[in-house]
Order: C-alpha cells, then structure tokens, then sequence
C-alpha cells in the first residue's frame, strides 16, 4: 500500500479516500472504526493502515449522532508515579487511535470526600461512552455501585478486591513473593522491605507477597526491616536513610516500586555502600528508571502498557456490546504474566555479611 504525499492539515483526509486506499467499501470502513464483529483480520489491518497513512481522523461528533456514541473514553486516576502513567497512556492512547476514539482524563483522589461525585459529573459532562480506572481510584466501592447504577461500562485495571467486573491485572502477591525467594536463594537472609501507598490495594498486596517469601523459608518477619513508603523517589530515599543508618543493614532491600528503589540507591552511593557486594536491591514494575540508574534495577516486569492497551480493547468492546448501554458488561478478569528481570543491583551478600546474619539469628 503506497500514499501520495499531501500538502493538507491533518484530519482532512474523509472516509472515501480511506476506503478507496484500503480496496474496501466506506461500510467496511465504518464498521472496522466501530470494533464490530465479523471483519476479517485481514481486511481489519487494510483499514488500519489505511487509517495511519492517510492520517485520517474520524468525524466523532457526526458518528456520536448516528450511533449515539460520543466515541470517547474517559480515565479516572489519582497515581503519584508518572512513570507508571506514562505507560498506562502510552497503551491506552494506542488502543484509541487505532479504533478511532478519543480520550478525557480526570484527575481525582480516592481520599476526597466527592470523588463519586466528581468522577461520575465527570463522565455525564465529557459523554463519554466508559471508562478506564487506575488504581487506588479502581478499588473505591461506592464509585464502582454508581457507575453500575448507570449502566456505563468500565475497566479497572489491577483491581485488588476481588469484586467481580471487567479488569487486567497481574499476581502481585505471586510476584513478590518470587524477589523474596530469589533473594533467599542468593544467600540473603536480611531483607528489608518499602511499603507502598497505604491506600493502594498493589502496596498490601506487595507487602503480602514478602511476608510469604519469608514465611516459606522458615524465617520470622523483623518489623524493624518494613518501612513505609508512598511509591515516590522521595519516600525511597527515606527508606535508604533508614537502612543505612542501622547498625545491622539488611543485606537486601526490596522495595514496592522501581521509583523507590531508585531513592534508595541513590542514598547507597552517597553513603558508600557497595551496590550489590555490601546491599541488594529489588524494584517492582521495570519503568524506564531501572534501566536508567546505575547500576542496572533487578526489578519484576509489568507489562503495564500492553495491559492498559487490552482494558481499552475490552472496554470498546463492552461499549459495542451494550449497544445503548443498558447493560452491564459480564465479568472478565484478564491476568498478565510478571517474571523477575535480573539485572546488576542484586548478588550474593559478602562473607562477612553472611557471618554477621547468622550470628544475628543465633
């Protein structure tokens, strides 16, 4: 498929130059932008392709008209990491221009006193057609019972309260508990532990997941080794400070997100410890800083771009599938795969650490 390059703005491309591109009927066409069924996948990417060539951008308000859709998808968030955004919208945006929607956002925090109210004026005022929730916003119930009661479709992503719905997800706690065990198989018996936001059901779950490593390798937990954090660099670097300055430091740390970790690598290199010789350290989510530190995170890999691009999927097909949206959609809940990435921040703990741990024990 070849296009001729074209002086005109972006957008002004119409729906007859796509079908013709693509060989296929302006019907086809219409039916590929709205996710109906029955278009073969073949005929699907044709459209597609057609659709990014020719930089075509679909009439939304003439197309809201005909099918009383506005074609637009909201996402209601409230999440301290900006890496962790920056993937979900890297998904999330994806997914909509390839189906032809568009997307408003609404910031809100699970703590405010209106935010079913905020989130739920949000939706009546910006028309959209369903929404995708990022957690801790996903985990509110009495915003998950008013969205019901309009009958508006919704997608959580990571949902942690088992309360049945459209979601995408990975095993936090399965997750979690595989760094603890990696650890314990390096030799360390030491490990300390930042917690993540007290309001985010992936922070408990986390927090869980480590009790479980050590639980299983017979080893009772030391409180004095769990530090709250907030899933920020600062509360990271707190948590550093703290585990530096005891007189028995861990010999691992491991902390709920890479952005924390990252805080507490950066206290090791200007307190001089060793990294890993003398200190471990195990991120969660393989954002881009894990690879950016020095040296490079061991972190678990969430694949949370691809996750949010399949609840936008999920979520188009459940407006499709509601027609009028009278319905709410039946509940599916899609676990992705969470393997640990090795990398250069974790080794086996030196003899002398090694020594030190096992007198501690005794």
């Amino acid at each position: 498929m070849t296009v001729k390059k074209s002086r005109r703005a972006k957008g002004e491309a119409t729906i007859d130059e796509v079908a013709g591109l693509a060989g296929v009927s302006i019907k086809t066409v219409s039916r590929v932008l709205n996710r109906e069924p029955n278009v073969r996948a073949a005929t699907q990417q044709r459209v597609l392709k057609a659709v990014k060539a020719l930089d075509y951008l679909p009439n939304l308000s003439a197309r809201g008209l005909a099918g009383r859709r506005s074609h637009m998808v909201g996402l209601v968030y409230n999440n301290p990491s900006p890496n962790y955004l920056f993937h979900v919208l890297s998904g999330l945006l994806e997914a909509c221009r390839e189906s032809g929607y568009g997307l408003a956002m609404h910031l809100c925090s699970p703590d405010e006193p209106d935010l079913v109210r905020s989130a739920t004026d949000f939706a009546r005022q910006s028309r959209v057609d369903g929404l995708i929730l990022i957690p801790p916003v996903g985990d509110v119930p009495a915003l998950l019972t008013a969205l019901e009661d309009m009958a508006l479709p919704f997608v959580r992503l990571s949902p942690m309260d088992g309360r049945p719905g459209l979601g995408v997800a990975i095993n936090e706690r399965h997750a979690a508990t595989r760094v603890v065990e990696y650890l314990l198989e390096l030799g360390h018996r030491r490990i300390g532990f930042v917690m993540g936001d007290p309001g985010h059901g992936a922070s408990m779950a986390r927090y869980l997941g480590y009790c479980d490593g050590l639980e299983r390798a017979g080893l009772a937990l030391e409180p004095e080794l769990v530090v709250d954090g907030r899933f920020t660099f600062e509360s990271g670097r707190s948590a550093g400070e703290y585990f530096v300055g005891m007189s028995a430091m861990p010999t691992a740390v491991f902390a709920s997100n890479d952005e924390m970790a990252a805080g507490v690598l950066q206290v090791a290199h200007e307190r001089g410890v060793d990294i890993p010789q003398q200190l471990s350290i195990v991120g969660f989510d393989d954002t881009p800083v894990s690879r950016e530190v020095w040296p490079a995170m061991t972190t678990v890999h969430q694949p949370i771009s691809h996750m949010s691009k399949q609840a936008t999927l999920m979520l188009l097909d459940a407006i499709k599938d509601n027609g009028t949206a009278t319905k709410v959609p039946k509940a599916q809940l899609q676990i992705f795969d969470a393997p640990l990435v090795k990398r250069d921040t974790t080794a086996a703990p030196s003899a002398g650490k090694r020594r030190a741990a096992a007198i501690r024990r005794a």
